[in-house]
């Protein structure tokens, strides 16, 4: 008996010592460990996430080369996506065996991939191959096993460029577009056997240089290696820098050793914000996007040296940092306002790239789709503006704000307002001017403008709407700068929104050059493909609410609170009036519905948002968690839409923390409904921002009331200045709404627009 109860008090230990074992366990989770990279694999429609593999902002990236997610076949391994979406430059494929005859870029069929931001491995499964992989900021490692004891051979591609062997190394070039070229030096730790290239679907060995399409080089191991490991660098300058980028980065072959450097670095960029209880797959959601909206822009120096496709020259970078590939239409809205919040150095860094970016292209206009080769100029309007004004209000410093004004300036008035082209300004620019708005061509009407692109049209809609936006951040800077008259004039511009609203409907709706309102109008479909006619990707009902810098008088416009509110519950609740085929054949862009709102592209994100401003907080609380719930999951069809890079993952990261810059330009935030219990995010010099969310839970959604740094908060937004220096946000959940809260003073809209 007494050994029974020793034996009794041995268990009861055993598994009192396991419960705090497993929680201990528990919260050694990282930050990264929540990551998901492949949540949104698979599109809803359009383009899919990419589960992109890389340390934050960096150079290199890679994902898997692929067609899509759904297909069995990798196209060989990445070594650089040089932009975000775009295919690898360069390949690599390992093959077992003869090489007679041999395509430059192999398939292989694959199974067991993992994928984390820093580090991927994929087994080969036909083939025999284990591939593990780890990069750094502008290099990587490669560390490959080979079942067959067959001749063990790595292949080398420039799908446009040329490459030559050197014994165990291999570097060359490929070209990105007509000027601009990516480098590669690689080196592998095994010494090939031979070297050759790869002609005419045959190996050429012997020979160790060549140069066109496809150029591939042969590296052949003596038989019975079984194991190759292969380091490599990319560079933008040369294939020297490529060299030198390599050996600063990486000194061995220890992947291990690479893949926890990448890991810890990841962990301390995605540690800036700390969410706490709340369920698992909320804070996979959260901390997965997060990451994304690290994924760009890239940063391109390289030793205190950048190469520049906005003139085409190798600079030096003057002690900063120089970045590029940013699509500021997507990414001013939420992505660039989130860093300034967790990482105002990078964002000074960045905006300062813009104005550099100005300067070399010898025309001082501001970017607005900056890339590595160059500003490709899409989409419309010149958001670059907002990430100015938005950053400077928040105490962002480090750039020159009067160039600012001047390349913001001259990027509107000097360049063209016509969607995707950088042309000098001409006759419809002039007519903006003179009308205050951009004038739309009449059903069946030829189009006369010669820079109007026969795809994208005039989207003259989503211009006015969007130049009267930028022209009023560009008040925002001329008032910093104190030239008066210039930011009351551009104040006056920022209410051409008024010249296309219809009375009649409440609608903003296409104008001839006449002055007169475009007949039979239909808000969900008419426009063409895309509603490019007269909108841009979403129809009429979403581009109803796109006037961020002035809500207050939209408001007014549509017909006060109630009217203004009644508008948004009905924009949820019209269905789609056609078939999902047919609409989606008009406006494959406008996915992610909820009635005719879309939650899959970037002009809807501010929209729930807006009952905020029309005394029903609590229904802005229920529709971002209902948003958040449909639409954005731990799941391969988690993202509703294109993810541009951080451009909607930003939108979900704030969302899930309770607050949202609705108007970027003005230093203040929006209330919505926290998701986590608890958050805290790191503002940089020691000052953090706490997110206390008492009873927060699925069920829990409605805030029944607010503290703000200790004092009561009956209004459902806060300033910048609230939190510049720290601060905490304390609400009370419940399950039901709370009616009264926040209705007696809503947001701010911009500050002075009175007319």
């Amino acid at each position: 008996m007494k050994a029974k109860i020793i034996q009794l008090s041995l268990a009861l230990l055993i598994l009192a010592s396991c419960a705090p074992r497993e929680a201990s366990i528990n919260r050694l989770k990282e930050p990264v460990d929540y990551v998901n990279p492949y949540m949104g694999n698979i599109s809803h429609l359009l383009v899919p996430t990419y589960p992109t593999v890389h340390l934050p902002n960096s150079m290199l990236r890679v994902y898997p080369e692929r067609g899509d997610f759904t297909g069995d076949r990798l196209n060989g391994l990445p070594l650089i996506v040089t932009s975000h979406r775009g295919s690898s430059a360069f390949n690599l494929s390992p093959v077992s065996g003869d090489l007679s005859v041999v395509s430059p870029v192999m398939q292989y069929s694959y199974d067991l991939e993992k994928i984390h931001p820093y580090r991927y491995q994929v087994y080969l499964d036909e083939a025999g191959i284990d591939i593990d992989y780890a990069p750094s900021t502008q290099s990587a490692v490669y560390s490959i096993d080979f079942e067959s004891d067959a001749t063990s051979n790595i292949l080398f591609n420039s799908r446009n460029g040329a490459l030559k062997t050197n014994g165990n190394s291999v570097q060359g070039y490929q070209y990105v577009d007509n000027k601009t070229k990516v480098y590669l030096y690689a080196e592998t730790e095994q010494i090939p056997v031979k070297t050759g290239v790869v002609k005419d679907g045959s190996s050429v060995y012997g020979e160790t240089s060549v140069e066109g399409r496809d150029a591939a080089v042969v590296l052949t191991f003596a038989p019975g290696t079984q194991h190759v490991n292969l380091r490599y660098g990319i560079s933008f300058i040369s294939e020297e820098q490529a060299r030198k980028n390599l050996e600063r980065e990486i000194k061995n072959y220890d992947i291990d050793v690479i893949a926890q450097t990448g890991r810890d670095v990841w962990n301390k960029a995605l540690g800036k914000i700390e969410v706490k209880d709340g369920n698992e797959e909320d804070r996979t959601v959260f901390y997965t996007s997060l990451y994304r909206c690290y994924e760009r822009p890239v940063c391109l120096s390289e030793d205190g040296q950048y190469y520049s496709a906005f003139d085409g020259n190798v600079h030096s970078d003057e002690g900063r940092p120089f970045y590029t590939d940013d699509w500021i239409w997507d990414t001013y809205r939420a992505t660039h306002p989130l860093r300034v919040l967790i990482d105002k150095e990078r964002e000074s860094d960045i905006i300062n790239s813009f104005l550099v970016m100005a300067k070399q292209m010898g025309n001082d206009w501001m970017p607005t789709f900056p890339e590595v080769t160059g500003d490709s100029r899409r989409m419309n309007s010149n958001h670059g503006v907002a990430t100015v004004i938005d950053a400077y209000l928040k105490g962002v410093r480090g750039f020159d704000l009067a160039y600012a004004y001047e390349a913001c300036r001259k990027g509107m008035e000097e360049k063209t307002l016509i969607p995707w082209t950088g042309t000098p300004a001409g006759w419809l620019d002039t007519f903006y001017k003179e009308h205050g708005y951009f004038p739309s061509l009449k059903p069946g009407e030829k189009e006369t403008v010669e820079n109007v692109s026969a795809w994208e049209k005039r989207q003259p809609i989503a211009v006015t709407l969007g130049t009267a936006y930028d022209q009023w951040c560009l008040s925002q800077i001329a008032r910093e700068l104190g030239r008066a008259e210039e930011a009351d004039y551009y104040l006056s511009c920022s209410y051409n929104y008024r010249n296309v609203f219809n009375p009649e409907t409440k609608f903003f709706h296409p104008k001839d050059k006449d002055g007169k309102f475009i007949e039979g109008i239909d808000y969900r479909f008419s426009g063409g493909l895309g509603a490019r006619d007269y909108y841009d990707e979403n129809n009429a009902y979403v581009y109803r609410w796109d006037v961020q810098h002035n809500i207050g008088d939209l408001v007014s416009l549509v017909g006060g609170n109630k009217a203004f509110t009644d508008a948004l519950d009905e924009m949820f609740n019209t269905p789609l009036g056609k078939s999902k085929w047919q609409f989606y054949a008009t406006l494959p862009d406008h996915t992610g519905n909820v009635g005719q709102f879309s939650m899959a592209n970037e002009p809807s994100l501010h929209i729930p948002y807006l009952y905020n401003y029309a005394g029903a907080p609590w229904k802005t609380q229920k529709r971002i968690r209902t948003l958040l719930d449909q639409w954005f999951r731990n799941d391969l069809m988690g993202v509703p839409g294109d993810e541009d890079g951080g451009g909607m993952s930003a939108f979900v990261a704030f969302s899930q923390l309770g607050f949202y810059p609705v108007t970027p330009g003005s230093p203040t935030y929006n209330i919505g409904s926290p998701v986590f219990p608890y958050a805290k995010i790191d503002m940089g010099e020691g000052k953090f921002f706490e997110i206390i969310a008492k009873n927060a839970s699925p069920e829990n959604k409605y805030i029944q009331s607010a503290k703000l740094n200790g004092k009561e908060l009956n209004q459902a937004w806060f300033s910048h200045a609230d939190i510049a220096t720290g601060g905490v946000l304390e609400v009370v959940m419940g399950a039901k709404a709370n009616r009264s809260w926040g209705i007696n003073t809503p947001p701010p809209s911009a500050a002075g627009l009175q007319k």
